[in-house]
């Protein structure tokens, strides 16, 4: 099945930081790591991630307990 990127739920640096708990400067830090998804479109307000590439970083990255990523 085709899914279009209007059917995927997407984050930009905002629900980002939120979802995280960390400021937006933390965010543009941690999007600029060679292991950080890519974003799937650059827009007017800035990048946007797939919110489930987005949760699998989290999910390897960061530990249970809520400290920061490595």
């Amino acid at each position: 099945m085709l899914t279009t990127v209007a059917e995927e739920r997407l984050m930009g640096a905002q629900e980002i930081a939120e979802r995280l708990g960390v400021s937006r400067q933390r965010v543009t830090q941690l999007t600029a790591r060679s292991d950080w998804p890519a974003p799937v479109a650059t827009l007017a307000l800035g990048r946007v991630w797939r919110s489930e590439d987005v949760e699998a970083w989290i999910r390897e990255h960061r530990p249970p307990g809520g400290d920061e990523p490595d």
